[in-house]
């Protein structure tokens, strides 16, 4: 969507499942090289706002969670990976946000996937020095990709 559009959020569609693997492969590949598996879902406002609600504490929905679950490889005999977790994403919020921040709504998901895929490695952004890092790192991912700066 070209910045200043008139166009409808509704109107945008999420990106592919191939896309939404691709992002999340490159902000993996900036943290480890182990083999590694992460489920990515995309929900309505009414699951994302129970989600929150229910594991943060805040009844409003929001761009994206995630839920770390960390199984190493060999933890399980057939298991020759590690299961991170999962990363849930409202897609209606996700494009009402790269609306309003007159971004295209590819670019958004690929920063909601960046930012999720690091809170499953460890990243967050309780502290001021933590955020810093972690929204480094995402610019620097993203960057890296031609996706500008999503914090400029």
């Amino acid at each position: 969507m070209a910045p200043g559009s008139m166009e409808e959020p509704e109107a945008e569609e999420p990106p592919s499942s191939s896309l939404l693997t691709d992002w999340a492969r490159a902000a993996y590949a900036n943290v480890s090289t182990d083999p590694a598996e992460v489920t990515i879902r995309l929900v309505d406002k009414s699951e994302m706002r129970t989600l929150n609600r229910d594991y943060r504490g805040r009844d409003k929905a929001t761009n994206v969670l995630s839920f770390p679950f960390r199984m190493e490889a060999g933890a399980d005999p057939g298991l020759d990976f590690s299961l991170l977790g999962d990363i849930v994403i409202c897609h209606p919020v996700v494009r009402a946000e790269a609306l309003t921040q007159q971004k295209s709504v590819a670019d958004h998901y690929a920063h909601m996937v960046t930012h999720g895929m690091l809170h499953l490695c460890g990243y967050d952004h309780q502290q001021e020095s933590d955020a810093q890092r972690m929204e480094a790192l995402e610019t620097r991912i993203l960057e890296f990709s031609g996706i500008a700066d999503p914090y400029t």
